[in-house]
């Protein structure tokens, strides 16, 4: 495969052979950035691959304090029973239980870690889109950022421009790599390969409930009284609003195509005809589709992973690919779904 360096794919299969990584380091202030590349609070880039992988995400992990950081804190902190301060407090700091795994991983590339196919460019029209037979991802850039739930930018800042994206490559990831990848063989082969992807642990607890709250920005999961996980989410606008109720969770479509209709998107040219947009990565609705009882609306992933709960939805549930595919794995036929104000 052609060598290609970080900065320029910028600009313009999850098989890896894991080598040692040395233990984290005592806390440090804040890298610098370099460049133009961001800055990293490793501090911080820890807290948010241990909440990732208690089920309190972030959205991107990017090693920067944000209000979805705070989010996720007061997520974990509540199913904890600690005090709810949105902060990296010592209690919190302790329940997360940072010796259980470095913050990083260094990892070797491999032929089939950078395999495609890839879709670059995207044609932005949905006639176009429906002529091609997937939408991959546009880059391996692109597709190793999701795999370890972050950005392309902070994979930059993480390692440097001069890194190249070729097999025998040593590279620094997020440290998010699931324990288990015995995904249930009720799941398509496909789907399985996706899930491995995406470093989705395969140990879910199952859930009782889903309630999705439009004031918090988050969806979360439950058993009992206990909140399993929560995802930040995009849902719906002031001219799609998110439909507030009961509902139930009808089924789950995984690496689904899209259908796009625009005699029921209010911003759709009326005059355009209905088009099947293929499957991949990024499909509209992304690699998962949680069909709710609630016609013409779901739960279901997202091509632009760091908008998560920065912009509006057609009134559906937007999660990042990882978050929905985790949740697809909690969930089940009959699941209520309860959407609050």
């Amino acid at each position: 495969m052609k060598r290609l360096a970080w900065a320029a794919i910028l600009m313009g299969g999850a098989a890896m052979a894991q080598a040692p990584t040395s233990a984290p380091s005592s806390p440090t202030a804040p890298k610098p950035a370099t460049q133009g590349l961001p800055a990293i609070d490793r501090n911080v880039l820890h807290a948010q691959v241990l909440l990732d992988r208690h089920g309190f995400t972030v959205g991107t992990i990017d090693g920067r304090d944000s209000p979805a950081f705070a989010k996720a804190l007061r997520g974990f902190q509540s199913a904890r029973d600690l005090p709810v301060t949105g902060k990296l407090d010592p209690a919190t700091l302790r329940a997360l239980n940072p010796g259980m795994r470095p913050a990083t991983v260094t990892l070797t590339l491999s032929d089939r870690a950078l395999a495609g196919p890839y879709t670059n460019p995207i044609p932005k029209e949905y006639a176009d889109q429906a002529k091609l037979t997937t939408l991959g991802y546009r880059s391996p850039l692109e597709k190793l950022a999701e795999m370890f739930h972050t950005t392309p930018a902070t994979l930059v800042a993480l390692n440097s421009r001069e890194t190249m994206l070729s097999p025998g490559t040593r590279v620094v990831f997020p440290n998010i790599l699931p324990a288990s990848r015995a995904y249930p063989d009720t799941w398509s082969p496909e789907y399985r390969q996706t899930l491995a992807n995406l470093n989705v642990d395969a140990s879910q607890p199952q859930a009782d409930r889903v309630v999705v709250d439009k004031s918090e920005g988050w969806l979360r999961a439950y058993a009992g009284d206990r909140i399993l996980a929560q995802f930040p989410a995009t849902m719906g606008s002031s001219h799609d609003p998110l439909p507030i109720g009961k509902w139930t969770i009808q089924g789950v479509a995984p690496n689904p195509d899209w259908q796009y209709n625009p005699a029921i998107l209010r911003h759709a040219d009326k005059s355009d005809s209905k088009e099947i947009v293929p499957p991949g990565p990024n499909n509209p609705v992304g690699v998962v589709w949680i069909d709710l009882s609630k016609e013409h609306y779901g739960i279901h992933g997202t091509p632009e992973p760091q908008n998560i709960g920065k912009t509006e939805s057609n009134g559906c549930i937007r999660l990042t690919n990882w978050d929905a595919a985790r949740l697809s794995l909690m969930v089940k036929p009959g699941t209520p779904a309860i959407f609050q104000p």
